[in-house]
């Protein structure tokens, strides 16, 4: 993560299992969520979210377990080694709360993230300091007047007497009263065009107090426990040596950055609809319906289990992305935008199926059931400080005719086996290997290696689900060559964001193709590994559920295994394990 020209004391190696004890460790400390005398309980969350405030209990936990130095690079002194291990530390956090998550630690990750880029490496060491000492970075992108359309903001950074002075407001950032630092995004230049804008590394400090104002706090629908506010700066002077990095390569370090932090919040804030699913499936098992068990009713059955299909989907898709930082990183623009936009979408819409099963009580906002309608809430809000998803889709529109003609055709070198592998240790991030634009497809080569080993011989026989994989995996390749053709015929005016509808819904499709492809590579891993993730049941499961998302035709004799799915939901339910991947143990 760091520039190799950076002299640092060697980091102590991790263990192999530090990361599976900070997990366990954390759920310990975090305790059974339904306990009514939990002071971190679901009541006690929602009370807090109630009063528009984080619950200060919860901020003391993360500061006696040093959560900030989980944004720290080893080589800086913290416990950031690997994005995908971020992301796992950070579920039982985002599992009771996204306030908490969001105000107090990943908002600093997504600002410092900026610094580890690009920083110069005295910028590195006093950003590492500030967190590892308990500090908060805010990170200050947007602007109401032009939302996600950042290059074309307003507020100046303008050169003057060996440094800048700041001019302009910055809306909607997340702890902007509370952060000691503030990583800005500001225009240096008025020329048009994409070098035109810096990033600066502010010390709140070291402001003078006559030429800011805070503005005021901005009351949400979602993660209402946050502190969202902004900044009204008025000719502010700030030191030259707050630019990081060089002036005008603002856009390009954002998009750097991004690609780290697109990959990684999405699957933090999976663990928030875990949370939601759990409650509506212990409703499901404790009532009756119209005469009947609730989980005997068909409807109720097909909804929990494709919503526990949907969270490994998501699941997939955020893995494959998380490590495709440190295996694939000249092909990870895509890859992070594609994340980015596609598990917030899945996860909105599973919200909203399982809803239906928990009726009226899914509006309730207090009780046993109000944590759902709190997590229904917050998980869309969770892009603040980031990118939304018509930002993402813009990314990766672009992208799709040059991977059309170059990468697709010929299938492309398939990713490396460890891009789907939970568990195996990665190399270093090396930022300077993410680049704009990727030239290659490996996820996509993966899929069509995967159903080219699907239907060879040592393929799986019609007792393993050997022929609806077939069927599914050929469908799913056709679908990626119709796409292929239509990117490649797009028009140059429909490969920009004023891209056409068609467009767009090319990217959608895309995301939902690669969801596919790592559904699949996460399954051929896993084989001996991991019992459940070993059988092909789960794989038909997704797929098809892929495959009805994308609008195809269900091929003849594929039927959902959702029974088999809904037996593995109620299991981990019963005994509190998670509903991703990993299968964690909860706490009790």
């Amino acid at each position: 993560m760091l520039n190799p020209t950076t002299t640092l004391p060697a980091p102590a190696e991790a263990a192999p299992d530090a990361v599976d004890a900070r997990v366990a460790r954390l759920e310990a400390l975090f305790g059974d969520p339904a306990r009514a005398d939990n002071p971190l309980g679901h009541a006690a969350l929602l009370e807090a979210d109630e009063a528009g405030r984080l619950v200060p209990e919860g901020e003391k936990l993360l500061d006696a377990f040093g959560l900030n130095h989980e944004f720290v690079p080893a080589a800086l002194g913290g416990r950031l080694r690997r994005v995908d291990d971020l992301v796992r530390v950070l579920r039982p956090v985002f599992r009771r709360d996204a306030s908490l998550g969001l105000g107090y630690g990943v908002t600093s990750f997504l600002a410092a993230v900026a610094v580890w880029s690009a920083g110069s490496p005295e910028q590195r060491r006093r950003t590492a300091d500030l967190l590892l000492g308990g500090g908060k970075l805010a990170i200050a992108y947007h602007e109401l007047a032009h939302g996600n359309d950042f290059v074309r903001n307003e507020f100046r950074a303008e050169a003057a007497d060996g440094g800048y002075l700041l001019h302009g407001r910055k809306e909607v950032i997340n702890n902007a009263e509370r952060a000691a630092g503030l990583v800005l995004f500001s225009r240096t230049s008025p020329e048009p065009g994409s070098r035109s804008h810096s990033v600066l590394l502010i010390d709140k400090a070291g402001l003078d107090p006559d030429r800011y104002d805070h503005l005021p706090r901005y009351r949400t629908v979602g993660v209402r426990g946050c502190e969202i506010g902004g900044f009204d700066f008025r000719d502010c002077p700030v030191p030259a040596d707050a630019l990081v990095g060089a002036a005008g390569d603002g856009v390009e370090t954002a998009l750097r950055s991004f690609q780290i932090t697109r990959s990684a919040v999405p699957g933090m804030v999976l663990a928030g609809a875990d949370t939601a699913l759990r409650t509506v499936v212990g409703f499901a098992a404790g009532r009756r319906l119209y005469g009947r068990h609730a989980l005997d009713i068909p409807h109720a059955r097909a909804a929990l289990a494709g919503a526990f299909t949907d969270l490994l989907i998501c699941d997939s898709l955020s893995l494959a992305g998380t490590r495709a930082v440190h295996l694939l990183p000249e092909q990870t623009s895509v890859y992070a935008a594609a994340v980015k936009y596609l598990v917030p979408k899945v996860l909105n819409e599973t919200m909203y199926d399982v809803s239906i099963v928990l009726g009226a009580n899914s509006y309730v906002r207090e009780g046993d059931f109000g944590i759902f309608q709190k997590h229904v809430r917050d998980i869309p809000m969770t892009s603040l400080g980031h990118a939304g998803s018509a930002a993402c889709q813009a990314t990766i529109i672009p992208q799709l005719p040059r991977l059309a003609r170059r990468s697709w055709p010929g299938g492309g070198e398939p990713a490396p086996d460890a891009l789907f592998r939970l568990h195996e240790d990665l190399p270093p991030l090396d930022t300077d290997r993410l680049v704009l634009a990727a030239g290659q497809d490996g996820l996509v080569g993966s899929l069509l290696a995967g159903a080219d080993r699907l239907a060879g011989p040592d393929g799986p026989d019609a007792a393993s689900y050997g022929t609806e994989l077939r069927a599914l995996a050929a469908g799913l390749t056709a679908e990626l060559r119709r796409l292929q053709e239509e990117c490649d015929q797009l028009r140059p005016q429909d490969r920009t964001t004023l891209a056409n509808p068609h467009a767009y819904a090319l990217a959608d499709r895309y995301a939902l193709v690669l969801a596919a492809a790592a559904c699949l590579g996460v399954w051929q891993q896993q084989r001996g590994t991991d019992a459940f993730l070993a059988d092909p049941a789960w794989l038909v499961a997704a797929l098809l559920r892929i495959t009805r998302r994308l609008g195809l035709p269900v091929p003849d004799g594929v039927t959902d295994p959702a029974d088999h799915m809904l037996h593995e939901l109620l299991a981990r339910h019963e005994g509190r394990r998670s509903l991703d991947l990993y299968d964690t143990p909860l706490a009790r």
